[in-house]
């Protein structure tokens, strides 16, 4: 090799300047999106945190179990009284009785207790109400049981699906005292709906048949008809009591377990009594009148009564309450006629002065019309028993087919007597004596006709009553010719035996008197827990 020829060149060289700055570049760009990405994450950290923290976490939520463990005595409001109490701020225990949402800032309540029902409105509010809070809210099941606090607001336009429909209320606070376990048979607007809405209306409703009510009662009577239904009846059984007491009755409770089968054999349940049987009282009949004869002079009685009778009709039940009464008569049986027709008018006026609003709510799902009854000089319209049966006849009924009444003639005679007086409470008097009972008296003229009587409202009797045999001797045959054995009732047979005045009562169906007033069409939906031929529960 000789001195001029170049030397060898090495075989990897290292990136040029212009490439090391180029790297340098890259990776001074990969480290800043690093930390840019990292200080976003940092960020969306931090707002999440911030996010997680509840505003609100302290006003909503599940109340731990209520085992009396303190009494704040801090006063609960009605929800009947919130038009009178705009702007103040109240609190409430009620049922969700729906909810609705609107996206996740703002919930729609409708709170009902009994027969009354509000709107109440939660909305996410800086520092007061939390998206959580209106979360939690909306996820609440219906009929859930709420403690609510909050404002009471005029609102601008009525709340149609509100009973109280001028004001609602915007929620501060709420808190579950007791939820749903499982699913609901029905819901109660559905329950509630009347049957002219699933009749025409373009929706698809849920009906809700009376079978599948009364299997589960408990939810049927939360509906707002079936708590004034009830209020109604409650007020039947006060009226009752009140013109009673006021008249010098007293209330007298006598036993409902019998040792012989009394009035009529067979229609009285059998029930084993130690060693041997007893019977349950078909009514309180003999007790009212050994207590006359006790000199008691005026008594009624509130208490259930048994019939069992295999009669799967719309207006009988086998356990059903009676309102009883018996009173000495001075001169006339008509004196007794003439206190029950008074006590029927202080019924029908109390409910209408004083239950308006509980027989409005009944008439928005079971539409009817007003009852009537006749006021003034002309009162209460009177037939006798032939009179009435002129008024079928008349309209086609052959006679022979009226010694009693059926309950389709019944019927029919009501809506006449609507037509031609005008009134849905009737009285007719002087029955068959064929057709009372053993202890009735007979008429002093005709031997045939009997001192009794029946009420009648919209066609359909109410309340069946007579002057009772207080003689010993005539009782004892009248027993007889009914196939009774006197010696069988030996006990009351004796009360008169020892002197007794003359005497009347009668026996009123508690549930037919509430069913009838308001036309509910049947005695199951004025029974708390109705008990007939087919039905022991619930």
């Amino acid at each position: 090799m000789s001195d001029s020829q170049p030397p060898d060149q090495p075989q990897n060289a290292g990136p040029s300047k212009s490439e090391l700055k180029k790297l340098a570049k890259a990776a001074e760009k990969e480290k800043r999106a690093a930390e840019k990405a990292a200080k976003q994450q940092e960020l969306a950290a931090q707002q999440k945190a911030e996010a997680d923290i509840d505003c609100a976490a302290n006003l909503y939520g599940a109340l731990p179990l209520n085992q009396s463990q303190s009494r704040p005595r801090r006063p609960r409001d009605k929800i009947a009284d919130l038009s009178s109490r705009v702007g103040e701020i109240v609190v409430l225990r009620a049922r969700v009785q729906t909810s609705r949402a609107q996206g996740n800032k703002m919930v729609f309540l409708n709170l009902r207790q009994t027969t009354d029902t509000v709107q109440a409105l939660l909305t996410v509010t800086p520092e007061k109400v939390s998206k959580q809070m209106v979360k939690w809210t909306a996820s609440l099941a219906d009929e859930s049981i709420i403690l609510v606090e909050g404002n009471v607001t005029r609102v601008q336009e009525p709340i149609k699906s509100a009973s109280v429909s001028d004001v609602e209320i915007h929620v501060h606070q709420i808190h579950l005292i007791s939820g749903i376990d499982g699913r609901l048979p029905f819901s109660v607007e559905d329950a509630a709906r009347p049957d002219t809405d699933l009749e025409t209306s373009d929706v698809q409703y849920n009906r809700v048949l009376l079978e599948t009510r009364l299997n589960n009662r408990v939810v049927d009577l939360r509906t707002q008809t079936s708590q004034a239904i009830f209020k109604i009846q409650s007020a039947i059984g006060d009226l009752f009591r009140e013109y009673l007491s006021s008249q010098g009755f007293i209330e007298i409770h006598s036993p409902k377990l019998q040792g012989a089968a009394t009035e009529s054999g067979a229609s009285v349940f059998k029930v084993g009594y130690f060693k041997g049987n007893a019977y349950l009282a078909q009514s309180p009949q003999l007790a009212k009148q050994m207590a006359i004869a006790a000199d008691f002079e005026r008594v009624y009685e509130i208490g259930p009564v048994f019939r069992a009778e295999d009669s799967n009709t719309h207006r009988h039940l086998t356990e059903f309450i009676g309102l009883d009464l018996e009173m000495t008569i001075e001169e006339h049986y008509h004196e007794v006629l003439e206190v029950l027709d008074s006590l029927f008018l202080r019924i029908f006026r109390g409910l209408r002065e004083k239950y308006s609003k509980e027989i409005a709510v009944v008439q928005k799902q079971f539409p009817a019309d007003e009852f009537k009854w006749r006021e003034g000089p002309e009162g209460t319209l009177r037939l006798n028993f032939h009179e009435a049966v002129d008024i079928l006849v008349e309209d086609g009924v052959p006679r022979e087919d009226l010694d009693d009444f059926s309950t389709e003639n019944e019927k029919r005679l009501g809506r006449l007597i609507k037509v031609k007086y005008d009134t849905d409470y009737y009285i007719i008097d002087k029955f068959p004596i064929a057709l009372r009972p053993f202890y009735t008296m007979r008429d002093s003229e005709d031997p045939t006709l009997s001192n009794s009587y029946d009420f009648f409202m919209r066609g359909e009797e109410i309340l069946s009553g007579a002057q009772r045999i207080h003689d010993p001797a005539i009782l004892c045959e009248a027993m007889r010719s009914k196939g009774v054995d006197p010696d069988s009732m030996k006990p009351y047979v004796d009360g008169f035996r020892m002197g007794c005045n003359p005497h009347g009562g009668g026996g009123i169906g508690l549930e037919r008197v509430a069913m009838l007033f308001l036309k509910l069409n049947n005695i199951r939906r004025a029974s708390l827990f109705p008990r007939d031929p087919k039905r022991l529960e619930p």
